[in-house]
């Protein structure tokens, strides 16, 4: 697996400071190819600063980095797709001309970078906006447009630091249904994001860093589990009578009203079939009785609030 063969990032032993404050400490991350990663985090964690030295648009005060199997180099840079949190166009460019000169960035040749530009402007429905200063697009449309000039020389990494931010849920699904279709043509995808539904959606493997630290790596299925048999499970529970039961804290840790039911959290310790024995004897009717994997939402509160 630490093959540089199988893995687009490797970092080892990552630290860096910005005076007292630490960003990364310690830090390990292996991404291996052609997998979509995902790297969560609360504010201020040490996400982007992560993602800034593995394109080396700052340095590590130590630790070594392996991008594309070595050292990041002019070459390596052209394989790469970084679309930034804070989003930067030229404004006074048409969107069409901007495209292509970020193409050309990339080691395009005109011609090609006009053609695939206009091709994905036309798919994300942008075509008539081809010929108009970026300016004039809305806040969604320029997201859109610097989405383009991200993966439009093909990239073999692919680094989105919160892409779907800003978007409404229609742009999101096509973003998303992308994503998917690069990392489908070998193409390895990290992306770091407070929506940890489409993280759930997208991820193969996840990251969490917290106060500078890692504290979650693995597959998804891996982290569930982990959660699973840590006790952070829910039942879904819908109830007719008496729902004093849900108050005995010798049971239940908490319960979240969602409307047609409730989502348990049990006590240490305590099994699922000891809360439907108590809702027997209860003399309750149970209309539902699901046990419930943690969602990455849920494991994502749980190590926050850690």
């Amino acid at each position: 697996m630490d093959s540089p063969y199988n893995l687009a990032i490797r970092l080892d032993e990552i630290y860096k400071t910005y005076g007292d404050k630490v960003a990364v400490e310690g830090l390990d991350l292996r991404v291996p190819r052609a997998t979509i990663c995902g790297l969560l985090g609360p504010n201020g964690a040490g996400k982007t600063t992560t993602i800034r030295i593995i394109l080396d648009i700052i340095g590590a005060d130590r630790g070594s980095i392996s991008v594309l199997g070595g050292t990041l180099s002019p070459v390596t840079r052209d394989r790469i797709g970084y679309l930034p949190e804070e989003r930067g166009l030229y404004p006074k460019m048409k969107v069409l001309e901007l495209l292509v000169f970020l193409g050309e960035l990339k080691g395009m040749a005109r011609r090609s970078a006009a053609e695939r530009a206009a091709a994905w402007l036309e798919r994300l429905g942008l075509g008539e906006w081809a010929d108009k200063r970026v300016q004039d697009l809305s806040r969604g449309m320029q997201q859109k447009a610097q989405f383009i000039g991200t993966v439009l020389h093909e990239p073999d990494l692919l680094i989105l630091d919160e892409p779907f931010s800003g978007l409404d849920p229609l742009n999101v699904d096509i973003l998303k249904e992308i994503v998917l279709e690069q990392r489908n043509r070998g193409v390895t995808v990290l992306f770091s994001t407070h929506n940890m539904d489409q993280a759930e959606r997208l991820c193969e493997r996840v990251v969490m860093i917290k106060d500078a630290h890692k504290v979650l790596d693995g597959t998804l299925a891996e982290i569930k589990q982990e959660a699973w048999l840590e006790g952070q499970r829910q039942i879904l529970l819908s109830l007719e009578g008496d729902k004093g039961l849900l108050d005995d804290r010798a049971l239940v840790k908490s319960v979240e009203d969602r409307g047609t039911h409730v989502a348990v959290s049990l006590r240490d310790g305590v099994e699922p079939q000891q809360l439907l024995e108590a809702a027997v004897r209860a003399g309750v009717l149970v209309h539902r009785f699901e046990i419930s994997e943690p969602s990455l939402h849920e494991i994502f509160v749980a190590r926050a609030r850690e």
